[in-house]
């Protein structure tokens, strides 16, 4: 059994911050969050490698952090100074043997 259950969403003002989680099984490692705003594309927006290498969107850069705690299987994003632009549902993401694996999601809403 795969599962990735990401949680932390929710409704923040401009400027605000928070962090969202994503709970692996133990037969998958969690390594990216990308996040899909109505009416676009799903984007990458931060991935980190089993030696921590990080890298990010540029249109997070500077405000997100990825982090990953592997004790409990749970990667980790730390959004700050978040913009409205930011809204969208954000997605856990794993690869393993050459397939994805994806959460169902958890929304974020920036309010102006």
């Amino acid at each position: 059994q795969v599962q990735l259950v990401e949680s932390g969403g929710g409704l923040v003002q401009a400027g605000g911050s928070l962090r969202l989680s994503c709970a692996a099984s133990r037969n998958i490692v969690p390594m990216g969050w990308y996040r899909q705003a109505t009416g676009r594309h799903r984007e990458l927006v931060a991935r980190i490698d089993s030696i921590e290498r990080t890298s990010y969107a540029d249109s997070v850069k500077g405000r997100f952090t990825i982090s990953r705690d592997n004790a409990k299987n749970t990667v980790y994003l730390q959004m700050n100074s978040l913009n409205v632009e930011d809204t969208a549902v954000y997605y856990c993401n794993a690869v393993s043997f050459g397939l994805h694996y994806w959460g169902t999601g958890t929304l974020l809403t920036v309010s102006s």
